[in-house]
């Protein structure tokens, strides 16, 4: 079938397509032009095209700062830990949400562990700086039976653990609902063939589940990591204070001080280093993927 006569059988699903198409090409595509700010010494007053070229000038001064590479260290830090942890646990409660036979207590616990994604960090970060402050609930608890409290938000280790874990807790149960699905693509007639050579349950997971999940696993290992350089803007800003900046400070706040104090060229160079080493890294895993399966796996 000729081109033109692909497009006539499929113009509806391309007619559908076009408002995603429209989104990335407005919101993501056309931005791009403001990278060229982070080769200038950007003046408002002087437009994109009239301020100043300086070259790799910003890049240097960033790298030359002892705040963007603390920040730099917080980011990969934070971010290893959110994916080491929390890329598990979806696949984990998908599998345990699988295993239940009572199909309304499954659908209870899944609204349950997924009403947190719903719910803006603005809202849950208020949430945990009163249940976690030193005079809020968990402590109160601590002190009745352990006679002692915890300086979760301004501890440098207590606030990380505490980030990592209220981070599995409200994404855990979306990520839950991609492998559900997933699972619900399984045929049945493979269980039932391991079930007659006398598999059991933790078998059937073993064999048959993983290795199906697998394809799903991979290209979502994949999109994370083409992330490891976002540790959540909008917890960590909604959550941190001064006292735990050495240890919290991430690449997104950093722009952010500078972006407040109109210092654009720094803080485009900076997004510009994100988003390369996000690219790198989607590649080089996508490489990996592919070279380890035998071409079997991978997004391309």
């Amino acid at each position: 079938m000729t081109v033109e006569g692909t497009i006539r059988k499929h113009r509806g699903l391309l007619w559908m397509f076009l408002p995603c198409l429209l989104y990335f090409v407005i919101f993501h595509y056309i931005p791009m032009f403001g990278i060229i700010l982070a080769f200038k010494d950007y003046v408002i007053g002087e437009g994109f095209m009239g301020s100043r070229w300086v070259g790799w000038e910003n890049f240097e001064t960033l790298f030359g700062s002892s705040d963007f590479l603390r920040a730099l260290r917080n980011t990969f830090v934070i971010s290893t830990l959110r994916l080491g942890l929390g890329f598990f646990a979806p696949i984990i409660l998908a599998l345990l949400l699988n295993e239940l036979r009572w199909s309304g207590f499954r659908r209870g616990i899944q609204i349950v562990t997924y009403i947190p994604y719903l719910l803006s960090w603005v809202i849950l970060g208020g949430i945990f700086l009163l249940v976690f402050s030193i005079d809020g609930p968990v402590n109160r608890l601590m002190l009745l039976l352990f006679d002692t409290k915890v300086r979760f938000l301004t501890d440098d280790l207590w606030f990380i653990s505490l980030l990592v874990f209220t981070h599995i807790w409200q994404s855990a149960g979306y990520g839950a609902v991609i492998y559900l699905a997933a699972l619900a693509g399984i045929s049945p007639t493979l269980y039932e063939a391991a079930t007659i050579d006398g598999a059991n349950r933790w078998q059937l997971v073993r064999f048959v589940t993983l290795p199906s999940l697998a394809p799903t696993i991979v290209v979502l290992l994949i999109l994370n990591l083409g992330l490891i350089l976002d540790a959540g803007f909008d917890q960590i800003f909604n959550m941190y204070n001064p006292i735990v900046y050495d240890v919290s400070d991430i690449i997104d706040t950093y722009v952010l001080r500078h972006l407040i104090s109109l210092d654009i060229g720094l803080s485009t160079a900076a997004g510009v280093f994100k988003s390369v080493v996000g690219l790198v890294m989607v590649v080089a895993s996508n490489y990996l993927a592919r070279y380890l399966s035998g071409d079997e796996y991978g997004i391309w």
